[in-house]
């Protein structure tokens, strides 16, 4: 298995330590990516190490006169970006945190940091797509409770029924009888005085006369 971490002429001294020390430290589900060696100038006594999981980054550094390893890890979701450097001898290799913090090895073989850049990059990647996907999930989840509040309330809305007005029939105005024509009337009676023999010819055609000229 620690193999697997040999193909870019790590160092395997280093290696064996970081990973009897990483098999203690991994948490369910995790898995390593890849382990980095620090290859200094002219004597290259107690290397730095770099090793990737799959949930985060740690930087281990011997202590003691190499009989213990001390470790500072990050994991993915808080690192803001990762940086690489090629130098004349070797490269460098560092993270930025989200509190600020950078932290960085030195010394690298070329080859090795430009794996540890690429593997970064892959896992910064699929952070933040899993990112991405939890705030859409969450956006999701906060439209389906807006419209469920929205359809109870629709539901529980009480209905307001109008009063309807009746409107009584407008009765139809009663037609006056027409006035009998005044003129007709004494015509018509002065005729029948005269038809009667109560006036005499003369009579009627002086009262008829006295009648249209009133009128």
């Amino acid at each position: 298995m620690i193999d697997n971490f040999l193909k870019d002429e790590q160092d395997l001294k280093a290696v064996e330590k970081v990973y009897s020390r990483l098999t203690d430290l991994l948490s369910t589900g995790e898995e390593i990516i890849y382990i980095a060696v620090q290859k200094k100038p002219l004597v290259n006594i107690l290397p730095d190490c770099i090793a990737l999981t799959n949930k985060r980054v740690l930087f281990f550094t011997p202590a003691n006169l190499g009989l213990s390893i001390k470790f500072v890890d990050f994991v993915w979701k808080d690192i803001v970006d990762v940086y690489t450097k090629e130098e004349i001898i070797g490269a460098i290799f560092s993270i930025k945190a989200t509190n600020g913090t950078e932290v960085g090895v030195d010394y690298l073989p070329k080859v090795q940091a430009r794996k540890l850049y690429q593997y970064a990059q892959e896992r910064k990647e699929a952070e933040r797509e899993a990112r991405r996907q939890r705030e859409l999930e969450e956006k999701r989840a906060e439209s389906g409770a807006m419209q469920i509040d929205h359809a109870a309330n629709v539901a529980f809305q009480p209905v307001v029924v109008e009063p309807q007005v009746v409107h009584e029939p407008i009765p139809a105005p009663v037609q006056e009888a027409p006035k009998p024509d005044i003129l007709t009337e004494k015509l018509k009676k002065l005729k029948t005085l005269f038809d009667n023999g109560l006036i005499s010819q003369e009579e009627y055609n002086q009262k008829k006369l006295e009648l249209l000229s009133d009128f």
